[in-house]
């Protein structure tokens, strides 16, 4: 009864979601346009605010939980699981305060309204998974540029969703070459909870009545440290708070 119930909620989703895409694109363009990157910033934070909105429609909530209070100022590498796109709205808004900066595949940087202008315009990275070199090179003119103006990065550690929550193994190569040029930062490991239920169904229907949960866990400094030891850290205490699998 629910998926059933869950076709024309979700069409009234896409809706709404295409529409807020289509709406907040222009308003990138002129935020950074008369006030560069702090007033775009914002603009993208509202953007998710109402891409979040969007899941109203389907009972979906978001809800964030901070083990420790994270002060702004230092560049943080917020390590997170990945379990659908939807991990990403309330990444961007929660985290606002620390100009969350995102590495993503280069497929997302072009044709999407709103996404891919925020991935070209808004200090993001856009990486080819096919062309590891070329990667690591974009990587490190991306971390070097988090070092200089204080940025933070959000990065899905896994390398790819996992659709049914079960977590994969931290990808370590990628966060060797951000830990390399941003040295100061601090990682906090991210935990995100039960948005691989709205992709249950597949890419249609949504799945409806979830509460997709961010934990941030408490940071661990970099400096000083053996970055594969941070690497395996963070991803036990990612992978130890993972509430819910499909098996």
């Amino acid at each position: 009864m629910q998926k059933i119930l869950s076709y024309p909620l979700s069409v009234l989703q896409l809706i709404l979601f295409f529409l807020v895409l289509l709406i907040f694109h222009p308003i990138q363009m002129i935020c950074h346009w008369i006030g560069g990157h702090d007033l775009h910033q914002k603009s993208v934070s509202a953007l998710n605010w109402f891409l979040m909105g969007t899941q109203l429609v389907l009972f979906n909530r978001f809800s964030v939980s901070f083990k420790e209070e994270l002060p702004v100022g230092p560049s943080y590498i917020f390590v997170s699981n990945h379990q659908s796109m939807f991990d990403i709205p309330p990444l961007i808004y929660f985290l606002r305060r620390y100009y969350p900066k995102f590495v993503a595949k280069k497929e997302l940087a072009k044709g999407i309204p709103s996404i891919s202008l925020n991935l070209r315009i808004g200090e993001n990275c856009a990486i080819d998974r096919k062309n590891p070199k070329e990667a690591i090179v974009a990587l490190s003119s991306f971390a070097k540029n988090v070092e200089e103006k204080h940025r933070s990065v959000v990065i899905f550690a896994e390398g790819t969703r996992s659709r049914t929550g079960v977590p994969k193994p931290f990808q370590v190569r990628g966060l060797q070459t951000i830990f390399k040029h941003v040295p100061d930062a601090v990682v906090v490991p991210v935990t995100v909870n039960n948005s691989w239920k709205v992709d249950r169904y597949g890419k249609f229907p949504y799945g409806m009545g979830n509460h997709i949960s961010l934990t941030i866990h408490e940071p661990m400094p970099i400096a000083g440290k053996d970055p594969v030891d941070i690497i395996q850290a963070a991803q036990s205490v990612v992978h130890n708070s993972i509430t819910s699998t499909a098996v």
